[in-house]
């Protein structure tokens, strides 16, 4: 039995379209657990999987349980598990099929409301291919499962990508718009459940002494990094269609930009801050043909050894051609085109087989005036920065200038760090918690908007546009385990800075 709080969601179903995908056992079903285990689930709740293969019920819980005991481990709790083995349920079909599968799903919702006494609020969560996300939304309304009438409500959840393009992006939009209004759609970034991404709009502008200064008089320029050690896996034959850029861009990167560079939002309403995200998007410079030629770079890993592993290049992995064009690497200088952030360049990368695994935002101050100390032993002064650590562990730096202790005036640099671990306690999370919890109480602050996604496309398209109509032709160009190919590095400096690699 859970211990309900004031804080639970309301009363619902949660129906996950591909339950048996590798995402559910993963991310969504501990995900539940860590919200039921803390008190945020309800406990009139049940979950129904659909997916394509023909399962029992029994089956499925089955399989679903033990992949959840084995995720959480020895701490596991087993009332709660028995508490989902209770209110789970499965039933599974062709998509396609109009009468059956759905015909299911709606016996099954009246049978789960009856007997667990759920008010007939459902969300739907499309753990499915994008190319299905309009066909079975389309489904599910023509199966009177989607409208909100009599106080109840209907939601979906749409996992990235959302679409492949700028023309793909509209077209899903306006196929789900026309079957939705767009308070039921969430299209869903895991990244945003991170705790220092939702902490950004409170450090920046709960804290005083730092929104003054977090603009173009004093941000000299600002780097954020994804990088990933590892390389595309078992997933080389999505990853091939997809590449560094459409996977991480448009959605994790630009969030992050969105966050970092927004003017206050006149509340914390979803859609206060989501207006103040799309004004962000919409105000950085799209790229000529030229411009890509000069302020973007794309790379592809090669195989390399360190420390006697031998790591294979890109080309070699399972359903990669081996003239793969694709990049694993990408990197761009983006600039905003508004008052607080003209002429201060935004720098972002992100990549595969990288030294390690990490995702930062970085500020880069402006260096103070040298007058001071010009007849003193300090010959250069420390340039402040900021660093949010987004993964893997959670943290702010803040990097500044001391004098070292002695009869001479020397400066040092100090490292102030905030662990959210250490000040908090360690907190298990998988980032979609806040995010399915949202989804239940109805706050889409955290998920993009139709026009956000439109927006992110108009920027990333015409990059796309160029690099397919001039292949690489030095691919592959950067070592596996390497911090990405030596363009990038003249990119910022060509500008007189330098990436920072090494910020921990």
């Amino acid at each position: 039995m859970i211990e309900t709080k004031q804080k639970a969601a309301d009363p619902c179903v949660m129906v996950i379209f591909g339950a048996t995908g590798d995402l559910t056992k993963r991310k969504l079903f501990p995900a539940l657990y860590y919200l039921a285990k803390d008190g945020f689930l309800p406990e009139n709740f049940a979950i129904i999987g659909v997916g394509r293969q023909e399962l029992s019920g029994a089956s499925f819980r089955k399989q679903i349980i033990s992949d959840l005991k084995s995720f959480i481990g020895k701490d596991v709790d087993r009332k709660l598990v028995k508490w989902f083995e209770d209110r789970t349920y499965y039933t599974g079909g062709d998509f396609d099929d109009d009468k059956a599968l759905f015909s299911d799903i709606k016996n099954l919702l009246d049978e789960v409301t009856n007997t667990h006494e759920i008010p007939k609020n459902y969300f739907y969560y499309m753990a499915i291919p994008p190319f299905l996300f309009s066909n079975v939304a389309n489904k599910i309304v023509k199966n009177g499962l989607g409208k909100q009438d009599e106080g109840f409500w209907r939601r979906f959840i749409f996992e990235k990508p959302f679409g492949k393009d700028l023309e793909s992006a509209k077209k899903l939009n306006s196929e789900l718009l026309e079957i939705l209004e767009e308070n039921q759609i969430y299209r869903i970034d895991h990244y945003l459940g991170k705790e220092t991404v939702q902490n950004i709009l409170v450090f920046r502008f709960g804290n005083s002494i730092f929104e003054p200064i977090w603009n173009r008089n004093y941000v000299d320029h600002v780097q954020i990094t994804v990088a990933e050690d590892l390389g595309v896996g078992t997933r080389g034959g999505y990853y091939d269609k997809a590449g560094a850029l459409r996977d991480m861009v448009p959605n994790h990167i630009f969030q992050l930009i969105t966050l970092t560079a927004m003017e206050p939002p006149v509340s914390f309403e979803a859609d206060a801050v989501r207006d103040e995200q799309a004004k962000i998007l919409q105000a950085i410079q799209l790229f000529s043909p030229e411009d890509v030629l000069n302020k973007t770079v794309r790379g592809q890993y090669d195989e390399n050894e360190i420390n006697g592993e031998s790591l294979k290049a890109y080309r070699d992995v399972e359903n990669v051609p081996a003239n793969s064009n694709t990049e694993t690497y990408a990197a761009l200088k983006l600039s905003i085109d508004n008052w607080r952030w003209a002429g201060v360049p935004f720098y972002v990368r992100t990549g595969k087989r990288m030294p390690k695994k990490h995702t930062t935002i970085l500020i880069q101050f402006k260096k103070a005036p040298f007058m001071l100390f010009r007849d003193t032993e300090i010959d250069h002064l420390t340039t402040n920065r900021i660093v949010l650590h987004i993964q893997p562990d959670e943290s702010i730096t803040l990097h500044f200038g001391a004098k070292i202790p002695g009869p001479l005036v020397k400066m040092g640099t100090v490292d102030m760090d905030f662990d959210y671990s250490e000040h908090f306690g360690e907190t298990v999370s998988t980032g979609y918690e806040r995010l399915l919890y949202d989804c239940m109480v109805g706050d889409a602050t955290l998920f993009q908007r139709a026009d956000m996604v439109e927006a992110s496309w108009c920027v990333v398209s015409p990059i796309l546009d160029v690099w397919e109509a001039l292949p690489a032709r030095n691919f592959p160009n950067y070592k596996a385990g390497t911090w990405g190919p030596k363009e990038a590095d003249e990119l910022l400096e060509s500008d007189g800075h330098k990436w920072k690699n090494n910020i921990d």
